[in-house]
């Protein structure tokens, strides 16, 4: 713990802290292997690599600690695994113990916040001593526990009082919330996706035969040692981030709250992976179709947060009388979830032409797609097949006009859905992308009228997206799975080291459809960078229900493939391996399924999970999957 804090002043810090073995209770501290039977304990400057069990506690400030003892213990304590932070608080004035709340929200910094004295309060009369916390930020994470990336200078006051009865040192005004490095953000929190419904799919009380409504992932970060499964239900319970709340509905009632038994402070499944959950009287007033999609919600969020799962979820009224209980087999029948199930892989072939690959099999060969996309003359440049795999868009060769016809042997085209007049093929129309609905998507990167475009089912007259805020030109578009987020790369005219140069950047942003029948409007709304540290995306997918797949490098860097959130944080695990001359990249929802590139040196590419890139074919490019 506090392995990336930053020194005040010059001064070397010794955090002191302690392990504490979540199993036996036995107490060590950190860094050491075993208690000594003599000699001096001793604090150590960081952290090693711990067991999972083990979980880190801060130690209270100790008698007539310094002022600069008691800000490097309290910067400490906020690293520690203490529920509630009631060890940070012991190094604050009561009064400013009651007045902070640590859940007010969390600014990261690349290395531990410095302290640097303005008072030192050496003086034996002193009364006072005033600090400053700095460094520079990463990251925030707000009091709904959304991450968000954030730049610039952290510089923040921090005063200290000496205690009239104690002669005491402890704080007495401090900043809001939480501070602390990035090693120790990620060695603290995890990311979860909470699960709620897209609010313009089908409810349980209007449901249609077939229809289901769409789950949609709302990334937050909680706390690694500190009851995450209780912690993820309260804040599912709350409702979604502020940047969702538009698009996205919960089936919860207003108002619904854990109601846990008297001694009972926390949430465990059981030894069959089941995990009851009492809530309060607001939850006992919804059907039995709202409460298996309440339940349906609660698996979806919870069965990565244990090492085997939640695998079954019982709700529970006020009283303890069952609500419903719901299986996983039973949510991924009830809820959409995770986009389609592809049976097919699909790219532009040498006689650019649409072909396909089954998706079962890594031996498979590409065989022509049925219809005029695979069979009739119109050459391709770039395609998109619908999530059911019956219909399928396509660019002209030019780049000039978008194409819609169904994959059905000897289906014809007609007359373009969409025209570009730009005078440079290179400026013309982006690859299409579907959405879960089957509308149809796609940019005109025309630099004298670049637009965003939309068009219902794929068919009838365009309309034009509304993208306020937007700084730049579209060059890629790709709909999530459920309808209510769009990845876009936007070029951008800059100026770095003093030389013109043209930025490509990854920006995420939330769909929003007109509320009245005769409202056809379109608006991408809240724009906001999910890659700010790459100057040049060359390509991105989604790769899962919050997670993108990005090709790009950072100022002065290489090319370099990686995985990022959709809410900015990057996510654990490893990065797909290398791969050079990366011109297009597809990913499917379903996170089984391989990674599908072109590469300019060996064209149509394919990294199974486990494995290295396997060549498909030489002569091919624009790979994707349906979406």
């Amino acid at each position: 713990m506090g392995a990336d804090r930053a020194g005040g002043g010059g001064r070397r810090r010794t955090p002191v802290r302690a392990l504490v073995y979540a199993a036996c209770g036995t107490v060590l501290l950190a860094g050491c292997a075993s208690m000594p039977d003599s000699g001096d304990l001793r604090g150590v400057d960081s952290t090693p690599r711990q067991d999972p069990q083990v979980r880190v506690f801060a130690l209270p400030p100790r008698e007539n600690a310094a002022p600069s003892d008691i800000v490097d213990g309290f910067l400490e304590a906020l690293t520690s695994d203490d529920p509630g932070f009631e060890t940070a608080k012991k190094y604050l004035t009561a009064e400013a113990a009651k007045g902070w709340d640590p859940a007010a929200g969390l600014t990261v910094l690349t290395e531990g916040a410095g302290a640097s004295s303005g008072t030192t309060g050496d003086r034996d009369d002193a009364s006072e001593a005033e600090y400053t916390l700095h460094g520079t930020k990463v990251a925030t994470v707000d009091a709904q526990q959304a991450y968000a990336p954030a730049d610039g200078d952290y510089d923040e006051p921090l005063r200290l009082t000496r205690e009239k009865k104690t002669h005491q040192w402890r704080i007495d005004r401090l900043p809001p919330g939480v501070v602390m490095g990035k090693s120790d953000f990620l060695r603290n929190y995890r990311s979860v996706n909470k699960y709620y419904f897209a609010s313009n799919s089908s409810g349980a009380s209007d449901a249609s035969p077939g229809e289901a409504p769409v789950a949609v992932a709302d990334p937050v970060y909680v706390r690694k040692k500190v009851d995450p499964m209780t912690q993820t239900v309260r804040l599912l319970l709350a409702g979604p981030s502020r940047w969702l709340d538009q698009v996205v509905r919960s089936s919860f009632p207003t108002g619904t709250q854990l109601k846990l038994k008297k001694g009972v402070t926390s949430l465990t499944p059981d030894e069959q992976n089941k995990l009851t959950v009492p809530l309060n009287v607001k939850a006992g007033r919804v059907g039995s179709g709202k409460c298996q999609e309440m339940a349906a919600q609660l698996l979806f969020t919870l069965r990565d947060l244990s090492p085997s799962g939640v695998e079954d979820v019982e709700l529970q009224g006020s009283d303890g009388t069952a609500l419903c209980e719901l299986d996983e087999s039973e949510a991924d029948y009830a809820v959409e979830h995770g986009g389609s199930k592809n049976e097919f892989q699909y790219f532009i072939d040498g006689k650019h032409q649409l072909v396909r690959l089954a998706s079962d099999s890594v031996n498979s060969q590409p065989a022509p797609v049925p219809g005029a996309f695979g069979e009739g003359e119109q050459q391709l440049r770039a395609a998109a097949v619908s999530r059911d795999e019956r219909t399928a868009a396509g660019v002209s060769l030019d780049g000039g006009s978008l194409y819609v016809g169904t994959l059905v042997s000897g289906g014809s085209l007609g007359e373009p859905v969409v025209r570009s007049t730009a005078k440079s093929q290179d400026d013309r129309l982006t690859t299409p992308s579907w959405d879960g609905e089957g509308n149809l998507w796609v940019a005109d990167r025309d630099p004298r009228d670049p637009r965003l475009l939309f068009l219902t089912g794929g068919a009838g007259e365009p309309v034009e997206v509304s993208t306020p805020g937007l700084d730049g030109r579209i060059s890629a578009v790709r709909v999530a799975a459920d309808g209510v987020r769009i990845a876009l790369i936007v070029e951008k005219d800059a100026v770095l080291d003093g030389e013109k140069t043209v930025t490509k950047s990854l920006y995420v942003g939330r769909i929003e459809r007109g509320d009245k029948a005769d409202d056809e409007s379109v608006s991408v709304l809240e724009l906001h960078a999910v890659a700010p540290q790459l100057e040049e995306v060359t390509a991105m997918s989604w790769a899962g229900d919050s997670r993108l797949v990005v090709v790009g490098r950072e100022h002065g860097g290489v090319q370099q493939m990686s995985y990022v959130q959709v809410d900015g944080s990057t996510p654990v695990g490893s990065a797909p391996a290398a791969l050079t001359g990366v011109k297009a990249l597809a990913a499917a929802e379903d996170t089984q399924l391989p990674l599908l590139a072109y590469s300019e040196e060996d064209g149509i590419v394919r990294l199974v999970s486990g494995s290295k890139w396997q060549q498909v074919v030489k002569d091919g490019t624009a790979p994707v999957y349906p979406g």
